[in-house]
């Protein structure tokens, strides 16, 4: 077996001779994706050396003295293997064939510098990621210091931080062995890391982290990075966030790494170009594709290009989780801090039970989902993690390999610094541990041995022990957000939602195999939580009790689904159902029809009610901000024209709603107005929800009320007319490239029904609970049945 082979001879299926970066990236050079060239030592180098010198019995002995339960045992055993492995020569034929393979790369690709990169065999694999385990070393040159630097990376294959990781993962210390990548070093001016799918549910979104300089700050989590989302169909960009970067990492002078700073100009920009954005998921795409399954991507640019440097599966998902798509990742809004010594007192454990979550105090990224509670351990340097006891919350600037042992042990973990594709996240993650990133103020706010509850999920840190730790859901659950038991249903191409009218029924609607909320309807929240006509609140002066009650529903609801889309449709009760509030007769007049008068948008842009549809508005930005619930979306009730929508915009952005990547704007399909101009409607928003219901009468002219005209089968979602409007509609839409979705009860009850809206290519179904199940089975064997009859024309044609 050779000791040396080039990276572009390697694949996958040389993995026991080159390891699994190598071998990953020697697959992807054969595929024709833009990888430095180099050449890799093999595992094979790395057994001889081993057997030729005095670690071959030194290794097996000092693995006998191992106690993982003992931190100094495990600094010792990993001490004395190392400095063995540095302080050994190579044997003389070994070294002549290194140096002979070097000077052929140097001279063939014009190399100055290279990356000594570990590439382990147990390494990169669907079961365990290692990421930053093992030694890489950047920016070296020369024959001597990469000859040391491959052994360095020998020996960090027993650092005390692998022994215990790789215990914990089931592999045998005497058996794993380590090969070697050297590889031409990029000049980075940007790097960073890409998830296909999300890490934490599986969904199906790109997350893709950028910084300046080398991707070494990102990965150990030293800068919290610019925090870019694809989607993974469309592949367009749907979310950005633009991090402060204060200075970069950069190749020094004569070889290594140095710090540089980041003049004020630059700190704040954004780090890769959406072109750039857009090249590098479809590189991301042709390799998930080749792998077929999610993957986790280190990618670098140097000015003139894309490199790809490693590419491994993800880790924390399965197959089962893949396939939903959903809106952005949480990033929760900033809080307001006040001076330094404004920290949480710590609180003794006893009486630190309390209802509800109360206000957050800290908040950042949700990295690793579960909600855990403990005391805070501020733990700033690795030196430090003795401190930590088991089943306390760390609480750190950032994570960095050494820290991995405290980590295991740990109820959860907060940091100032990092992303989804720091260190923390990733071993979070693998570890099942719930994390918060990026906080950028955690470790001067909440006070050491104070008492505190983190989501891990959301995002937030609270103040108080408030629940026992929770694991994150199963990866199966996940793709269902969490749910637990997706009770057998398959998977449709058609998006399937849930209908919510009653928060308190949120949690239990949320374990369905759905989405996400298709209608959130609020009236129930005004009917049995506020109980009066918001006009009388606000003449009494209750504007902040009117809002609160109806965000605390609303983010009931959110919260229970979270991340999955919940649409809040605004209120759409009409005059009479008004009229019969508690004081409603002071401000609603006596309609004759009302089921065609004062309702809708109508009622928000009217001078008399505008005042309570902005509180509405006020409520759902609270649920937004305050709450850090950004999957709350908005949907406008009986549209009629474009120029009311015109004013409602107007009206949203006051509010803090404008339409954006990650705040979407849907219209209620209810009047033929809307059917009809649907190019037009299209421009004003984002997607339309069709009312069954509302659009029969209004197509038939048949009063949905009337007990005589049903009773004499007026009143059909099916009749001809009905379905020609739904596909005008759908057509009208889809050429301006908005959704369509449906949430009646009309697919619920025909099954013909939903068998046209699937052929007519409806994008989104919203079902009542009860039925989600059954449907959702109906749709699947639909669709099923379409694809074949699809084959079959195609076979006779």
């Amino acid at each position: 077996m050779p000791f040396i082979v080039d990276l572009a001879d390697v694949s996958d299926s040389d993995l026991p001779l080159v390891g699994g970066k190598a071998g990953k990236l020697g697959e992807l050079v054969r595929q024709g994706l833009p990888i430095p060239p180099g050449f890799v030592v093999t595992t094979e180098c790395y057994q001889a050396f081993v057997d030729q010198t005095p670690l071959a019995a030194e290794i097996p002995a000092a693995i006998a003295t191992l106690d993982l339960d003992r931190p100094d045992s495990v600094d010792a055993v990993a001490k004395r293997i190392r400095s063995i492995f540095e302080a050994t020569e190579f044997p003389e034929e070994m070294r002549a064939a290194l140096e002979q393979a070097y000077r052929h790369y140097v001279e063939s690709h014009e190399v100055r510098f290279s990356a000594v990169r570990s590439s382990a065999t147990a390494e990169d694999l669907e079961g365990a990621s290692f990421a930053g385990l093992q030694e890489t070393y950047l920016n070296v040159t020369g024959t001597d210091e990469v000859l040391a630097a491959i052994r360095k990376c020998w020996g960090s294959l027993f650092t005390g931080r692998v022994l215990v990781y790789r215990a914990r993962k089931g592999f045998d210390h005497l058996q794993v062995r380590l090969a070697v990548l050297v590889q031409k070093m990029v000049e980075s001016e940007v790097s960073g890391i890409l998830f296909t799918r999300d890490p934490n549910t599986g969904e199906n979104h790109m997350i893709i982290e950028a910084g300046f300089g080398l991707g070494e700050a990102i990965v150990g989590g030293e800068v919290t990075p610019d925090h870019y989302v694809v989607d993974g169909m469309t592949q367009r960009i749907v979310h950005k966030q633009i991090s402060e970067q204060n200075f970069r990492v950069v190749r020094a002078e004569g070889g290594g790494n140095r710090r540089e700073d980041l003049d004020a100009e630059h700190r704040s920009i954004q780090k890769l170009s959406d072109e750039r954005i857009e090249q590098l998921a479809s590189l991301a795409r042709v390799i998930e594709s080749h792998y077929r399954r999610p993957m986790d991507i280190e990618w670098c640019e140097d000015g003139s290009g894309l490199y790809i440097v490693q590419a491994r599966p993800i880790t924390t998902i399965s197959a089962k989780a893949m396939g939903t798509p959903a809106p952005a990742p949480h990033m929760a809004p900033p809080v307001s801090h006040g001076p330094k010594e404004s920290r949480v007192a710590p609180t003794p454990s006893k009486g630190s039970e309390s209802e509800g979550m109360g206000e957050a105090i800290v908040r950042g990224l949700g990295a690793s989902p579960g909600i855990a509670s403990g005391r805070a351990r501020l733990t700033l340097k690795a030196a430090e993690m003795d401190r930590l006891k088991e089943g306390e919350i760390l609480v750190t600037s950032m994570t960095t390999p050494d820290m991995v042992p405290a980590m295991t042990k740990s109820a959860g973990i907060v940091t100032d610094e990092g992303g989804m594709t720091c260190h923390a996240a990733i071993v979070s993650r693998e570890l099942g541990v719930p994390c918060i990133v990026g906080t950028r103020t955690a470790t001067k706010t909440i006070a050491d041995g104070a008492e505190i509850t983190l989501d891990g999920k959301t995002g937030l840190v609270y103040a108080g022990r408030r629940a026992e730790k929770t694991a994150a859901p199963a990866p199966e659950a996940a793709a269902h957000g969490g749910g637990g038991s997706d009770h057998g249903v398959p998977v449709t191409a058609t998006k399937i939602f849930v209908n919510v009218a009653v928060p308190e029924k949120a949690a239990e609607y949320a374990r369905l195999p759905v989405q996400g909320v298709g209608l959130l309807r609020i009236e129930f929240i005004f009917t049995a939580h506020i109980r009066e006509h918001p006009l009388v609140l606000i003449k009494q002066g209750k504007q902040a009790q009117l809002v609160e009650r109806l965000a605390d529903g609303i983010g009931k609801v959110c919260e229970a689904f979270y991340p999955r889309p919940v649409i809040v449709r605004t209120s759409d009760f009409k005059t009479n159902e008004y009229r019969g509030m508690p004081g409603g007769e002071e401000f609603e007049p006596k309609e004759e029809n009302p089921m065609i008068g004062w309702r809708g948008c109508s009622r928000y842009i009217s001078p008399i009610y505008r005042p309570a549809f902005l509180l509405e508005l006020e409520a759902i930005h609270k649920v937004r901000t305050e709450k850090g619930l950004k999957n709350a979306q908005v949907m406008l009730p009986f549209v009629r024209n474009t120029w009311e929508l015109e004013q409602i915009a107007e009206m949203l952005k006051e509010a803090g709603l404008k339409r954006s990547r990650d705040l979407k704007l849907y219209l209620m399909a209810e009047v033929p107005s809307t059917v009809l101009l649907a190019r037009e409607f299209s421009q004003h928003c984002d997607g339309f929800s069709i009312g069954s219901n509302d659009l029969t009468q209004l197509v038939l002219g048949a009063d949905r009320d009337s007990e005589t005209l049903g009773r004499m089968g007026y009143f059909d979602e099916r009749d001809p007319a009905v379905q020609r409007a739904i596909e005008l509609l759908i057509e009208g839409a889809h050429a301006a490239g908005k959704t369509v979705g449906i949430c009646g009860q009309g697919p619920s009850v025909y099954p013909e029904f939903a068998e046209f809206l699937v052929r007519q290519g409806i994008d989104s179904i919203s079902l009542n609970a009860d039925t989600v199940v059954t449907t959702t089975r109906t749709i699947a064997a639909l669709e099923q049945r379409l694809k074949l009859d699809g084959l079959r024309r195609g076979a006779v044609g």
